[in-house]
């Protein structure tokens, strides 16, 4: 009797191990991408008092990359970049005249350009923007022009529409904390719903927001951007969250968006969704340290927003869901390779689409295998300030948010294996290496064709 248990129970773990084995014909992606958000923002990536249960236990569940970049250091060109594959100067929304679209800036993302939802709009997913979309507010160039089915939330940055010419830090004075200074418009698709929007609640918004359309969609396949408009200043939280950090108003904004991003998971889990879902989590760019306190930290990486140092443009990013081989990953990745990879593992051929910078990172992520990118630019609005080629990086020009360029010759080498804080200047022993990095940087600008400037212009 004891042995026909036995096999009774040898065949069902037999059935368990087919069932999970289950092949994915499509995925759902849910990329979540925080403002201004600092490398050393996160528990998991060594903050010592904000506290982020949700995403330290992402990471553990998942993948935290170490050294994952965003594609510019300001979020106009860095948005385009994730959303497209392609660096921005190829689409023209990078410039070196206005760094970021205005509300009063005339255009915004071609309508050459392919991003990800209107290419998985093309395979019949569902496809839904909550939160800060900055690459245009003109009707042309809003979501739904670009492959959205849906979008909610604000067209430009939080700080942007001032009603008053009051002193950044005389808002904070105030009884009541409240965003009414700022006229940003709330969008639902092409309507404007709020204004000003109140931004004390738009995190808690933005997170039900997703919840929501989860659920909507949980029949069909989806992809939802979830862009944060925080922790880009001014900062605000809502009142269950409002106080609470040691890290002060900072790390109460940190603490909601880390609070909705676990109602999130807890969502997909409910409806069974993360056996299909692959959610990912990073930022635009580095922390805007001008603001002191209200601005988050690079951790032991140099500088912050606005430059092209490992702080301006190295971000966190977490990669969790289905079928990801949890562990920390210590190489090289970046918001460019989100659509060659999200198109891979769904099977879907972009062999026809525009030039892509981006690679595929499914290897890393399911395989154990090891990241295809050797290489990284670093370009400060239609200018190419550094350049990355494996664990060197190369610094023709550089600049601090205020401080005059300063150009270098030789360049600056670093060897970010060594020295991710980039302290110590190795150029004058290596100049083989940096022969050898130029030459490459060559390569690179040959195959570069630079699109017309879409942030220019403005009324």
């Amino acid at each position: 009797m004891k042995i026909s248990i036995r096999i009774l129970l040898f065949f069902v773990l037999i059935l368990n191990c087919s069932c999970n084995k289950t092949k994915i014909d499509k995925y759902n992606y849910i990329v979540i991408f925080t403002d201004d958000m600092g490398y050393g923002d996160i528990g998991v990536y060594g903050h010592p008092t904000i506290n982020t249960p949700y995403l330290d236990k992402m990471s553990v569940e998942g993948q935290k990359w170490t050294q994952f970049y965003s594609a510019a250091s300001v979020c106009t060109p860095s948005r385009a970049a994730l959303l497209t594959g392609r660096l921005p100067v190829r689409s023209g929304m990078a410039s070196s005249v206005n760094r970021v679209l205005f509300p009063n800036s005339k255009y915004g993302i071609p309508k050459s350009e392919i991003l990800i939802a209107e290419k998985l709009k093309d395979y019949n997913y569902k496809t839904a923007i909550i939160g800060k979309w900055h690459l245009g507010h003109n009707d042309e160039f809003l979501p739904l022009n670009h492959g959205f089915d849906y979008y909610y939330g604000i067209p430009y940055s939080n700080d942007m529409d001032k009603i008053n010419n009051n002193p950044y830090w005389s808002e904070y004075n105030r009884d009541e904390l409240n965003s009414k200074s700022y006229n940003v418009p709330l969008m639902e698709n092409f309507k404007i719903i709020e204004r000003p929007a109140d931004q004390t609640t738009i995190t808690k918004r933005f997170s039900e927001k997703v919840i929501e359309l989860v659920n909507h969609y949980k029949e069909d396949n989806f992809f939802i951007y979830l862009a944060h408009s925080l922790p880009h200043i001014p900062l605000y939280a809502s009142d269950e969250f409002l106080g609470k950090s040691k890290r002060g108003l900072y790390g109460d904004v940190i603490e909601e968006i880390d609070f909705g991003i676990g109602q999130i998971l807890s969502e997909l889990k409910k409806l069974k969704l993360e056996k299909n879902t692959i959610v990912v989590f990073t930022s635009d760019n580095g922390p805007w340290l001008t603001y002191k306190t209200h601005g988050g930290s690079a951790g032991l990486l140099r500088n912050g927003k606005g430059t092209t140092w490992e702080g301006g443009m190295r971000v966190p990013a977490i990669f969790w869901g289905a079928g990801i081989v949890p562990k920390s990953v210590n190489e090289m990745g970046s918001t460019l390779d989100l659509y060659p990879t999200f198109m891979s593992i769904s099977n879907i051929s972009h062999k026809d689409d525009n030039e892509l910078d981006g690679v595929d990172l499914s290897e890393v992520l399911f395989n154990n295998g090891s990241s295809p990118r050797e290489v990284m630019p670093f370009y400060k609005g239609s200018e190419l300030y550094a350049f990355r080629y494996k664990n060197y990086k190369l610094h023709l020009k550089t600049s601090s948010w205020f401080s005059k360029v300063e150009t270098h010759d030789p360049p600056m080498l670093f060897d970010l294996d060594i020295d991710p804080s980039e302290k110590y200047n190795i150029s004058e022993e290596n100049p083989e290496k940096i022969n050898e990095i130029l030459k490459i940087i060559n390569i690179h600008k040959e195959k570069i064709v630079f699109g017309d400037d879409q942030l220019e212009s403005r009324d």
